[in-house]
């Protein structure tokens, strides 16, 4: 194996304005040379839910625009697409001087294909990649509920969403029944399935209870942060992925890209709007879906440098 040697190295922080509150990413800005096994060590060593590593676009992805190819992992295993990592590489490889081919908007290619980057309001999002969605088996429903300690009523709706990055997606009775899980992680680990929940807040003239809880308790976790306008949240979401090695994620972009995909479509909520997810963790996580005029939808969030270097690989 060749010797290491020093590539650039960044971390990044996701669906967030202020550092340690979103989700970090561990970015490998040049890959080239790296074997699979070497990236796979990596990520299990920085023990972070995603690491990834940029590459140049494969000949032909450049012919369709592509400005960089995107390997990522988790400490268990490679993805063909994730969300958060889509952003803070892109974050990562702006700040290290990269140059999109196109003035309007950055390309990754990725084992998903081909994923549009664009900048909005002072922030990055991406295309939601297609969708796959189908029902969920009921005895994997009723061993994943065992697993959340869900009452049957507590679950609304399940779907299996597939846009590169597979989750089992429910939908809850409410946001308090979202943050009160506590679950059987090595159950959910047996059963090979990440499972991402959410729960829509009630319209705010008719919130009452939850609403109030909410606050209450992010005025508990956030205590001493510096001061900021918080956006309405619209929907609560929580993402459990002990299957690639990771018991609770803090902010998922391709599991929020998943389920706008699915609630919309089916009516339950409508664009724009904004996720919260990581209070659980002492994290605050705003994910923003809005939708353009050809109604694709994008998946934002702002990003914050923390760490930028080399490392040696």
């Amino acid at each position: 194996m060749p010797a290491p040697r020093s590539r650039a190295f960044a971390q990044v922080d996701v669906f967030t304005q202020v550092a340690l509150r979103g989700n970090p990413v561990a970015v490998v800005l040049d890959g080239e040379g790296l074997a699979d096994a070497q990236m796979q060590a990596f990520a299990r060593w920085t023990q972070l839910s995603e690491t990834t590593f940029v590459l140049p676009p494969s000949p032909g992805a450049r012919a369709q625009g592509a400005d960089y190819q995107l390997r990522i992992f988790t400490p268990g295993g490679e993805l063909a697409f994730a969300g958060h990592p889509t952003l803070g590489s892109c974050h990562a490889w702006l700040a290290h001087g990269g140059k999109p081919q196109s003035a309007q908007h950055i390309v990754q290619e990725c084992k998903k294909g081909l994923v549009t980057i664009a900048s909005r309001d002072g922030a990055l999002a991406f295309a939601a990649p297609s969708l796959d969605r189908s029902a969920a088996a009921p005895e994997l429903l009723a061993a994943v509920r065992a697993a959340l300690g869900l009452a049957p009523e507590q679950l609304l709706a399940a779907q299996q969403l597939d846009n590169g990055a597979q989750w089992l997606g429910l939908l809850l009775d409410s946001p308090d029944t979202v943050l009160a899980l506590d679950p059987d992680h090595a159950r959910l680990k047996a059963l090979r399935q990440k499972v991402g929940v959410a729960a829509i807040y009630p319209a705010e003239d008719d919130a009452g209870p939850a609403l109030v809880r909410r606050s209450s308790r992010e005025a508990r976790a956030f205590a001493g942060a510096a001061a900021r306008a918080r956006p309405a949240v619209q929907l609560e979401v929580r993402a459990f992925a002990a299957a690639t090695g990771v018991n609770e994620d803090p902010v998922t972009g391709s599991l929020n890209a998943g389920l706008a995909q699915w609630l919309i479509a089916e009516g339950r909520l409508q664009a724009p709007y904004v996720a919260n997810q990581g209070s659980c963790l002492g994290r605050d996580g705003w994910v923003h879906v809005h939708a353009d005029d050809q109604r694709q939808l994008w998946i934002g969030g702002h990003t914050v440098g923390c760490i930028q270097g080399a490392v040696l690989l």
